[in-house]
């Protein structure tokens, strides 16, 4: 056992934040820490690092053991450029290049037993030098850079000069070279784009010590952990395996503490009904037997009733009216900045009720062209055309949408003018806003409250079409569960941003990869993106000098085309089978309608009625035949 929390508990003012919380770690496991927002799991990683000091409770870290932490926001200072920052952590395997430089040169001027005690020395040193991987230190420092996504042009940028991502990112990249015994990170992947967050997970499954990971990427963590420590409502509760593993054993345990509370109620309510009926008979015997039973009530141990998980943030998406078939069409698309050309020749279609994703790495665009989408910002080149009746919802990642000035309720209120305050109230409670909670400034609030402001303004919107920009950031995993059941019974259309894998896993039916100044594009989700990345990639987007055959061209679009004529037939034969469905049943239901006409005794002695029934309910069995043999071919 390498880390040990024993029985920890924190609280601020009458808020308890951790309850007798205790948990392990053993060497080179990797574990993740889980909890809606504000749980307590940054207070837990800052009273592991002795940042702060709990109530009660120890830490225990094994003997001469480091410990490094990644919080979420960093602040460098210093004139060092990226890549001294990084190479710094690695400063004295640099020494101990320059002293066996230095001994390099003092063996030309000595001999003898000056020069065979130098020899000693040197052959000590260069050994360690070895261990410590000293030949790749530099190349070492670059690749960390560059799986963290820093370009070797960025190496050279002034780290006062970063933005916030970009600090953490060079944070990561400290601690990560540092290579302590244990590494404690604070939501690593938040500044990350999808491909240095694959490198991130194989880095971290390969790392030698031990790894405890506060995320809400269940994408990262299925990937990465073996092992969850859950912290629910100030309770601390451990479980083996990964974030799936996980959430199907917290649904049985969830199910289990509801049975039981519940046949605890009913048991508890039987006996009190079996009381009050004793009592009513009145007589000694009845009455102590009453008595005994109202004893046994008091020693019992009432359960708590389990608090419901997705009783928290209700969102229900449901458009005004149906747009047409086709919502968006991009013809043609270009935006440069000075001296960074984004995309250009970039087309694609999306109709009615598809849900597309589009992704790609930091800075090739996708915010640019969500804008550019909702009337923003002007396109360079090309043409952008709505379709009929299509009416945009746009949730933006960085909440311009929101007026920081008002009030949460200020902010509905103005939007939406025709609600009553009641009306306004009951949405707000629906994302967790209550009594005077709805009159904080928006300014005030955290980026988690923010986005639960502008989920609640696009529901509201009943939007045809949904255009959202990265919508899970500062969303807990409990939100972002819930999010993804309301897009996916949306009926509307849906174009969204996300690095989020698990949620687009979850909710989208085509991607859009943007990657080489061009747009990829993917019939599935994002498993299906990663096996025909590479393929894919190098046909529709290749790296400038790289030039595909046009007969794989030519294949491709060919087996893309096969593929859509393929789901076409498939969504035909889904739409027949509901079809033939309903008439079978309407047709039955007409069979047992005649029976029981023909069952009532006017109808029996009425010798032209009966004819008629009798026909028609051939002509049905007729019909059923031939529906039935068509429903099993179809079925």
């Amino acid at each position: 056992m390498i880390l040990s929390c024993n029985n920890i508990n924190k609280s601020f003012g009458i808020n308890e934040v951790l309850k007798d919380a205790s948990f392990h770690l053993e060497e080179r496991e990797k574990a993740a820490l889980i909890g809606p927002n504000g749980a307590g799991k940054s207070t837990l990683l800052k009273i592991i690092v002795q940042e702060m000091a709990p109530d009660s409770g120890d830490v225990i870290i094994a003997r001469g053991k480091s410990i490094g932490y990644l919080a979420q926001h960093q602040e460098l200072t210093g004139g060092r450029t990226i890549y001294e920052e990084l190479l710094e952590v690695k400063q004295y395997i640099l020494d101990m290049e320059d002293k066996i430089r230095t001994m390099e040169q003092q063996m030309k001027s000595l001999s003898g037993r000056e020069l065979d005690a130098l020899l000693a020395d040197y052959s000590r040193l260069t050994h360690q030098f070895e261990l410590e991987n000293g030949y790749a230190c530099r190349s070492e420092v670059t690749g960390v850079l560059k799986g963290l996504g820093f370009t070797e042009e960025e190496f050279t940028k002034p780290v006062d000069t970063l933005s916030g991502g970009q600090k953490t990112r060079v944070a990561l990249g400290r601690l990560l070279l540092s290579g302590p015994d244990i590494i404690l990170l604070d939501e690593p992947t938040n500044h990350l784009d999808m491909d240095s967050i694959a490198w991130l997970e194989t880095y971290l499954m390969n790392y030698k010590g031990a790894v405890f990971i506060v995320s809400h990427d269940r994408y990262f963590l299925d990937k990465v952990v073996t092992k969850i420590v859950e912290i629910d409502r100030g309770n601390v509760r451990m479980f083996q395996g990964n974030y799936s593993a996980y959430a199907q054993k917290k649904a049985m345990i969830r199910e289990a503490e509801y049975k039981a509370w519940f046949n605890q109620q009913q048991e508890i309510k039987h006996q009190e009904e079996v009381i009050t009926k004793l009592k009513s008979f009145n007589r000694e015997k009845s009455i102590r037997r009453a008595e005994s039973r109202e004893k046994m009530l008091e020693k019992i141990d009432v359960l708590e009733k389990p608090v419901e998980e997705n009783l928290e943030m209700k969102l229900t998406l449901t458009p005004r009216i149906t747009s047409g078939n086709d919502v968006l069409t991009v013809t043609g698309l270009a935006k440069s900045f000075p001296q960074q050309e984004l995309f250009s020749h970039v087309d694609f279609a999306v109709k009615r009720g598809e849900r597309v994703a589009i992704i790609g790495a930091n800075g090739t665009g996708k915010t640019t062209l969500l804008k550019i989408i909702n009337g923003l910002l002007e396109a360079d080149e090309g043409e952008i055309l709505l379709g009929t009746k299509v009416q945009i919802g746009y949730y933006d990642q960085e909440h311009h949408v929101l007026d920081m000035n008002k009030t949460i309720f200020e902010e509905m209120s103005d939007t939406y003018p025709y609600l009553t305050n009641t009306e306004i109230r009951n949405v707000l409670a629906a994302f967790l806003f209550t009594g005077d909670d709805v009159f904080q400034p928006i300014h005030t609030l955290s980026g988690g409250e923010r986005g639960r402001v502008s989920l609640a303004k696009l529901m509201l919107s009943e939007a045809n079409f949904l255009i959202l920009d990265e919508p899970t950031n500062h969303l807990d995993i409990t939100s972002k569960e819930i999010l993804e059941k309301a897009l996916n019974s949306y009926t509307g259309t849906l174009l969204y941003v996300s690095h989020d894998r698990y949620f687009i896993n979850q909710t989208a039916t085509r991607i859009l990869d943007l990657t080489n100044q061009a747009m990829v594009n993917y019939i599935g989700n994002y498993d299906y993106y990663l096996e025909k990345k590479e393929e894919l990639t190098k046909i529709y987007a290749p790296e400038s000098g790289n030039v595909v055959p046009e007969e794989t061209v030519s294949s491709t679009k060919l087996d893309w085309k096969q593929k859509k004529e393929e789901q076409a037939r498939q969504r035909k034969r889904e739409n027949d089978l509901k079809k033939t469905e309903a008439e079978i049943e309407k047709l039955e239901t007409r069979d047992r309608e005649i029976d029981e006409e023909m069952n009532k005794p006017e109808i029996a002695v009425n010798v032209s009625e009966c004819v008629r029934l009798s026909k028609e309910k051939a002509e049905i069995m007729e019909k059923l035949e031939a529906l039935y043999e068509k429903w099993e071919e179809l079925a």
